[in-house]
């Protein structure tokens, strides 16, 4: 009776350490999210395209799992590209500001949110093109 609750008690320990080495998505691992972005830039009233290019030095913000602030930020490199490195395993929130055509938003700007998901260590996800508008 002892070797079988020793035995228990044991793989019950055993249960609780294995879950509880999960991290959540965030810094600290060996995985990276990669991409650009893109801006389209229109006249003031949205109308006609002035431009288009790979953005330079934009901010771009990674939020971690299911959090709703931004977890941390960088600038875009000169051909609009950007990397967030050492991110564990989960689900991940890119996003950067886009002037807002549509006029919904007081400051003018919104988010232009995109949703990666690493699913296991030593991975570098390709996040796509961020489109974003300027004007």
């Amino acid at each position: 009776m002892r070797k079988t609750l020793n035995l228990s008690l044991l793989s019950l320990i055993f249960v609780f350490l294995a879950s509880s080495c999960e991290k959540d998505p965030g810094e600290g691992g060996n995985s990276a999210i990669s991409g650009k972005v893109y801006i389209r830039e229109y006249n003031k009233s949205f109308t006609t395209l002035v431009a288009e290019y790979f953005a330079p030095d934009e901010d771009i913000y990674i939020i971690y799992g299911d959090g709703t602030a931004s977890n941390d930020d960088l600038k875009t490199g000169p051909n609009g590209d950007f990397i967030f490195r050492y991110l564990r395993p989960g689900k991940y929130k890119l996003y950067a500001y886009s002037a807002d055509s549509a006029g919904t938003s007081a400051s003018g700007t919104i988010p232009v949110y995109v949703d990666v998901e690493i699913t296991k260590k030593n991975q570098t996800i390709d996040a796509g093109t961020i489109i974003i508008l300027k004007n």
